[in-house]
């Protein structure tokens, strides 16, 4: 399975710039798409799911166009948004069930084996009967990838999964994921780091609409090796002056104290520590280069 986005571009009516000249190229397995909120990647996903058009641009799906043969496109498809609707008083099975009908597939007992099928393997068979609306946040995106794989797609786009689960919910997603991504092409969008790096082979970071880098993740790792300097700080004044002069890829809290972390070439000063790059220092130093530029 090969996805390729060439020149894509997008403006809407109020004038935002969703998409700008983007192009990529995804192939098999686990493909994550970082980027922060606003960045143009639910427009992105949109778009190759094809619920908009773009102003222009090309996407190719294994010999498809996407933007003119939509129909094949979707009998390949399995997308589940940031937010998705169901109603809310049916059941899980009941609800699948009939999802499969609009998916086509019409023979009953073909269509009570998948789902059947589908509900054990997002582990939801013991709720299958329970109103959807009684669902927590994690069972509830359980259900959404069962629905994102009815009709066994090739191509998976799932767009903000594990916002809002809390840590044990997202696990059970992202191990569910991960099992998929093994026999299907997953696109995973989102603002999360830590998804990206514990699932995907290959990635790409985008921001105001722009692709900004595209590789694996040891890749970006690589760019930035040797670069990365600790420092614990005594005050917050501190740290206004550091930010002053370094490049402070980020700031966090340990045990009361600021922690930053600070690209430079080499050693800025005796009180810093090289330590290991992170994803979470490319993803950052990537999109606030773009945002001087």
């Amino acid at each position: 399975m090969a996805l390729t986005i060439t020149n894509l571009s997008k403006t809407y009516p109020n004038g935002v710039r969703a998409l700008k000249n983007v192009s990529l190229t995804v192939g098999s397995g686990m493909f994550g798409l970082l980027g922060p909120n606003g960045a143009g990647k639910s427009s992105l996903m949109r778009t190759v799911a094809t619920l908009q058009e773009p102003d222009a641009g090309a996407i190719q799906l294994d010999g498809i166009d996407v933007l003119k043969q939509k129909d094949d496109v979707r009998r390949v498809l399995g997308y589940l948004p940031q937010e998705f609707g169901v109603y809310p008083k049916m059941s899980a099975i009941d609800m699948l069930t009939h999802l499969a009908i609009l998916k086509g597939i019409t023979g009953a007992g073909e269509r009570k084996t998948m789902v059947e099928a589908l509900l054990q393997q997002t582990n939801l068979w013991d709720v299958r009967k329970k109103a959807l609306s009684t669902y927590s946040g994690g069972m509830k995106q359980r259900f959404g990838i069962a629905q994102a794989l009815l009709a066994n797609p090739r191509l998976i786009i799932v767009d903000e999964p594990t916002a809002g689960l809390d840590p044990a919910e997202r696990n059970r997603f992202l191990n569910l994921l991960s099992s998929i991504g093994r026999d299907v092409t997953v696109i995973l969008s989102t603002h999360i780091v830590d998804d990206v790096l514990e699932l995907c082979p290959r990635m790409a970071i985008i921001a105001q609409g722009e692709m900004l880098l595209e590789g694996s993740p040891s890749e970006c790792l690589a760019t930035l090796q040797g670069q990365i300097w600790s420092h614990v700080l005594s005050s917050d004044d501190e740290l206004k002056a550091i930010e002053a002069e370094l490049k402070v890829v980020s700031s966090h809290l340990v045990a009361g104290q600021h922690e930053i972390r600070v690209f430079a070439p080499t050693k800025p000063g005796p009180a810093y520590e090289s330590v290991p790059t992170e994803l979470e220092d490319v993803y950052f130093l990537t999109v606030a280069r773009h945002s001087v530029n």
